[in-house]
């Protein structure tokens, strides 16, 4: 097992004058009585200039075994915030349920070129992490390859990446993103134990026009390989699919909520079911105008709480339809068919987020935000799941499925 660390010669010593060295693992209630925020990352520190596309996971530091750990990951973007450049995938973990944070290290680094994207699935028969992302060369962000790697230390260390483009993207895509946000180890239909990982891509189209869908990728061998599942590449102009979040439901269903990127668009975000298993969709994308905000990564959970409460899916994401700010949850209690207005989590600019379970009182969100800009920090704040029960109702469609429920 590997980990690359590099950058900032202090990193450590940093991270132990700004408290974010965790001491020993600390309880579930000590967690949520000592903290409600904490921020992992920070722009122009650790040898980076800035840190996007967060993603967040709870694993074991032993596998299956051993204490909690909150594994949080975002791009490390070396010279500058562009979306090309020295980017690496970058890593903090907590033991005390994201209340302070251990030292940065590095678990995928390619030099000048971009590795980012990463999409974390915890396969539940052994523990691993499994660590999807996407790599490209300097100045060439189309022909991107898919690269998979694992821990099998809830983070401590991560094997080289491995490249499996030949898998999963057929020859004519173009652009490819994993993610962002985290993948599902399948827990109910016929496929239990599946590891399934939204993801988007470009294609050129008959006119030879370059146009973006949404994708699966699967995994029934615990991340040694890889399908593509279904392939969503809708004509309709108020269309343009791209970053993909994915929530399974009671049912073994997949709820899809994706970016919209059309410039026609009545909204920006559209949304579909896919059957059990996440290879085939139920019926196509619809735009989902009830989730309001602007062109932005979105990150949806099902929420499952203590009884008597109920179940519901969450969704994170700005809320302000004119810029990336008012980082907003939105709650469904009809497993995505309406949405209720949740708390606003700030009023500041904000952007990317994910969305991680901190056992069944506390649900966690990870987040791009600051005062000026929303690349300033990435933020985990922790939301007690009582603060979501009550919502008021959203206009918007029902989206399709099969069954018509």
């Amino acid at each position: 097992m590997i980990t690359t660390v590099r950058r900032a010669a202090g990193a450590a010593l940093l991270s132990v004058l700004c408290g974010l060295v965790p001491g020993p693992p600390a309880s579930a209630a000590h967690a949520s009585a000592a903290c409600t925020e904490s921020v992992p990352f920070t722009s122009n520190t650790e040898g980076y200039r800035g840190f996007r596309i967060p993603a967040v996971i709870g694993a074991r530091s032993g596998g299956r075994t051993g204490p909690e750990v909150l594994v949080a990951f975002a791009e490390g973007r070396a010279d500058s915030l562009a979306d090309d450049g020295d980017i690496d995938v970058v890593v903090r973990r907590s033991f005390d349920g994201g209340c302070t944070w251990g030292p940065l290290q590095v678990v995928a680094d390619a030099g000048r070129d971009t590795i980012g994207n990463p999409s974390p699935v915890v396969d539940p028969a052994t523990g691993r992490i499994v660590l999807l992302s996407c790599r490209n060369a300097h100045g060439v962000m189309g022909r991107r390859r898919v690269f998979v790697q694992h821990s099998d230390d809830g983070g401590a260390t991560f094997s080289p990446p491995r490249e499996i483009t030949e898998q999963v993207k057929p020859g004519h895509w173009n652009w490819y993103g994993t993610g962002p946000g985290h993948g599902l180890a399948l827990r109910h239909g016929p496929h239990p134990g599946r590891l399934l990982v939204p993801a988007n891509h470009s294609y050129r189209s008959a006119s030879s026009a370059y146009r973006s869908g949404a994708h699966s990728l699967y995994s029934d061998d615990g991340g040694e390989t890889w399908r593509l599942g279904y392939v969503a590449q809708p004509v309709e102009e108020d269309l343009r699919l791209e970053e993909n979040a994915f929530a399974e439901l009671p049912d073994g269903r997949i709820y899809t909520n994706v970016r919209n990127q059309s410039p026609t668009a009545t909204a920006t975000r559209a949304d579909a079911y896919a059957a059990p298993g996440g290879t085939e969709l139920l019926a196509p994308y619809r735009p989902q105008p009830a989730l309001a905000g602007p062109v932005v990564h979105g990150s949806v959970l099902w929420v499952d709480p203590r009884p008597p409460a109920p179940p519901f899916l969450l969704f994170a994401g700005p809320a302000d339809p004119g810029s990336r700010k008012a980082l907003t949850l939105r709650v469904s209690h009809d497993r995505g068919r309406t949405w209720r207005d949740g708390p606003r989590l700030t009023a500041d600019p904000a952007a990317y987020s994910d969305l991680v379970p901190l056992g069944r009182d506390t649900v966690g969100v990870l987040y791009e935000t600051g005062v000026r800009s929303p690349y300033e920090t990435i933020v985990l704040t922790r939301v007690p799941v009582a603060s979501l029960a009550s919502a008021s109702p959203l206009p918007g469609h029902v989206p399709a499925d099969a069954s018509g429920r």
